[in-house]
């Protein structure tokens, strides 16, 4: 990948704001199936956690949330190569999920939500 003219090359992690880090933590590696890559102590206090969704190159952080910070929509759209399977154990996990939704000359897909109100979508990429 060429750098751009600010000399930027990509994107390295995706932060996701949330209330409690261990809970988060449970939800992601147990729940998801994320693989933790870093769990380490920060100067304030806090904790630097990164986890990966896959063998995508894109990590995310779970960050400590601020007091004023709104959940909805991140815009964070997770790949699977089957929509039904993943919805499936989704649901089996007790995730909230939304239906598949299944458009023309598009991919399956359906939204999710995570303990903190964070919405994602998951995408087929098949």
């Amino acid at each position: 990948m060429s750098a751009t003219k600010t000399h930027i090359t990509g994107v390295r992690t995706v932060s996701i704001p949330v209330e409690d880090q261990d809970a988060a933590l449970r939800f992601y590696v147990d729940t998801l199936g994320f693989t933790a890559l870093r769990d380490n102590p920060t100067p304030n206090g806090g904790r630097w956690i990164e986890l990966a969704p896959g063998t995508d190159n894109v990590i995310v952080t779970l960050e400590p949330a601020q007091p004023d910070v709104t959940r909805g929509a991140i815009g964070i759209r997770f790949t699977t190569d089957d929509a039904e399977a993943a919805h499936a154990a989704l649901q089996a996990a007790g995730v909230g999920t939304d239906d598949i939704l299944r458009w023309p000359g598009a991919p399956a897909m359906f939204a999710f939500r995570d303990p903190d109100g964070n919405a994602f979508s998951i995408s087929e990429t098949a």
